[in-house]
């Protein structure tokens, strides 16, 4: 750009047209990654609810085997 007149050459806007088009694709494959981070992250989040259901059954099975070792135990 000429400072002295402040007009726009035609390798200046070249250059920011260029610059535009970079800050365009910078920005899809920003989304394209954020779009791909949402799903994993709702997966994983299924993925630990899933557990944490898994988790929970075993609990209230290992409390039950206990519960009636316990009861074995003392009618013995």
């Amino acid at each position: 750009m000429d400072s002295n007149n402040k007009n726009f050459s035609e390798s200046d806007l070249q250059k920011l047209e260029n610059q535009i088009d970079e800050l365009i694709d910078t920005l899809n494959q920003l989304k394209n990654e954020n779009t791909s981070l949402r799903h994993q992250q709702d997966n994983l989040m299924s993925e630990r609810s899933q557990l944490i259901e898994k988790t929970e059954l075993a609990r209230t099975r290992v409390e039950a085997m206990i519960t009636r070792l316990r009861s074995l135990e003392i009618s013995s």
